[in-house]
């Protein structure tokens, strides 16, 4: 048995009156994922334990079958595992935000999208000017990027509170400071100093130049210790891989022993080749039993606000990805596709919530439960609900019911 898992990140989302009271989900020519539908079987799934943050590190966990409440340490030292840095127990990581803030306002939390090359001597000027030998700033992708702290006191750390800067956009950032804490302080020290470090860099002038918004401040966030997951093999008795242009959902997948696949033309954002991801997953399978198939641009468009580019996203997902698989296998070979969000992004609120998603199942051993298309209204419809990732996994490997 062959198993595919689609990951929309962010896809789920709510009734928008422009669209007539319809979800972006609805709204969109999903042909290949309808005709799943009707084919197949959908439900619920809460992804996001109760009481934890909606965000991304917390549902592709759940997806993968591994329960974050046991063992979810924090988002940074999911992507400094797929970085290739190796947390000491004397070290904590943050995750590192190049942002742009105009005055005391969350005015942009990815700088414009800053490209890789951009951010990576955006880097090295901090490395340069940063005085704390106890700190070191690593180059990611874009605008996502890592700070690894080294002190006795790593625990203290754990407990600041620190937002991530998508869930602010717009708004004044006086009361999302690094707080809790005296630790607190010092972190807030680091991100100041970052602001006379970046505001007169070259690069930033010349994206000011050319009407970008420049990365002016690091923001830090999403701070944990080295986590350790069980592998996937040991849990469900089959070998996998993951596909996704984002470090952390790369980093889940090495610490559980997954294939990482670079795919080229993947970027995590609107223009990632949706067709190469598809085809590079149907190679994974030919020495893997799963494979993971992650796609950051819904969830991008919904933390933009931009209603027309996740409508778009959608389609070329169901097109480009859906449709390609479906073409690959005949309707009798041993294979299913289970396809779900991680979150819900919805567009009008422009960061995540802790909803519950739909998932669709569709293949061999899956009956028909008389449903005419994928959607949240749908999925719900059906009274199928799963209360945690792993209890859906262990189904959809084994024997849904």
């Amino acid at each position: 048995m062959k198993y595919i898992i689609i990951v929309p990140d962010g896809m789920a989302d709510n009734p928008i009156e422009e669209l007539g009271d319809r979800t972006p989900l609805e709204a969109a020519h999903s042909i290949n994922m309808d005709f799943m539908a009707k084919e197949g079987a959908q439900g619920i799934l809460h992804s996001i334990p109760k009481g934890m943050h909606p965000g991304s590190e917390i549902g592709n966990l759940s997806l993968l079958g591994y329960s974050p409440d046991k063992y979810f340490s924090g988002r940074a030292p999911l992507e400094a595992a797929n970085m290739g840095i190796e947390l000491k127990d004397d070290e904590i990581a943050f995750r590192c935000n190049f942002v742009t803030l105009d005055s005391n306002r969350m005015k942009d939390y990815s700088a414009g999208h800053i490209s890789s090359k951009e951010a990576a001597t955006l880097i090295d000027k901090l490395n340069e000017n940063v005085p704390e030998k106890n700190v070191r700033f690593y180059t990611g992708k874009s605008y996502r990027h890592l700070m690894i702290l080294q002190t006795p006191l790593v625990k203290n750390y754990v407990g600041v509170q620190c937002t991530p800067p998508h869930d602010i956009l717009g708004k004044d950032i006086g009361k999302y400071l690094p707080k809790g804490s005296k630790e607190a302080l010092f972190l807030l020290k680091i991100m100041e100093r970052s602001q006379q470090i970046l505001s007169q860099h070259p690069t930033n002038q010349v994206r000011i130049d050319l009407g970008d918004n420049p990365a002016n401040s690091i923001w830090l966030w999403g701070q944990g210790l080295k986590t350790k997951l069980p592998k996937f093999k040991e849990l469900y008795g089959i070998e996998g891989a993951i596909i996704s242009a984002v470090d952390l959902v790369n980093g889940i997948g090495i610490l559980a022993g997954l294939q990482i696949i670079k795919v080229p033309g993947a970027t995590g954002y609107y223009d990632t080749d949706y067709r190469a991801k598809a085809e590079y997953a149907l190679k994974a399978l030919k020495k893997n039993d799963l494979v993971f198939i992650h796609i950051e641009a819904p969830d991008e468009a919904g933390h933009n606000g931009d209603l027309k580019a996740k409508i778009q996203a959608i389609e070329s997902i169901d097109k480009d990805i859906v449709g390609t698989i479906l073409n690959h296998f005949n309707p009798h070979d041993d294979f299913r596709i289970l396809i779900l969000p991680d979150h819900p992004t919805p567009v009008k609120l422009r960061t995540h919530t802790s909803d519950p998603v739909p998932f669709l199942i569709f293949g061999k051993g899956i009956s028909r439960d008389g449903a005419i298309e994928y959607s949240e209204r749908s999925a719900k419809s059906t009274g199928k609900i799963f209360k945690d990732g792993q209890a859906l996994m262990e189904n959809f490997i084994n024997k849904y019911s």
